[in-house]
């Protein structure tokens, strides 16, 4: 459309005065005509946009569902690997557990040696207590009747 053509829109149909036989502009009309072509050409762009926004959402849900599978299988993995990490990362409080556990008995075993050392060594003097004890009691009943 040329500069002409544009003005020409703005141009009065008659001249001034008194009204003279003739057919108006149909601006209308030649609106249209000047924007069907621009239109019919928008419409196949509004089509194939409309087409590339239903793929993308294919391809997009597509996407979702892929990294919901993969994302399942890591939680199933990290699931049958938890009893393995359970047990790694217990293991060295474990073994510091049973070696505590073994020095607390070595201690109670040399607890109980020497407990037992000194009950060996106090035991002929208790029982010449208790036998002197027994003795002089067995005296002294003998020597009421």
């Amino acid at each position: 459309m040329s500069l002409r053509d544009f003005l020409e829109r703005f141009r009065p149909v008659g001249t001034p005065g008194a009204s003279a036989t003739g057919v108006p502009a149909d601006r209308t009309a030649e609106r249209a005509a000047e924007l069907e072509p621009a239109l019919a050409r928008l419409a196949g762009v509004q089509q194939e946009a409309a087409q590339i926004r239903a793929a993308a959402e294919r391809e997009a849900e597509a996407l979702r569902q892929n990294a919901a599978r993969e994302a399942a299988g890591m939680v199933e993995a990290a699931r049958k690997r938890a009893p393995e990490v359970r047990r790694q990362a217990a293991e060295p409080h474990l073994r510091e557990a049973r070696h505590e556990a073994a020095a607390l008995r070595a201690a109670g075993d040399r607890t109980a040696s020497a407990i037992r050392e000194r009950a060996l060594e106090r035991m002929p003097r208790l029982v010449d207590i208790a036998v002197t004890d027994a003795l002089r009691l067995t005296d002294g009943e003998r020597e009421e009747p």
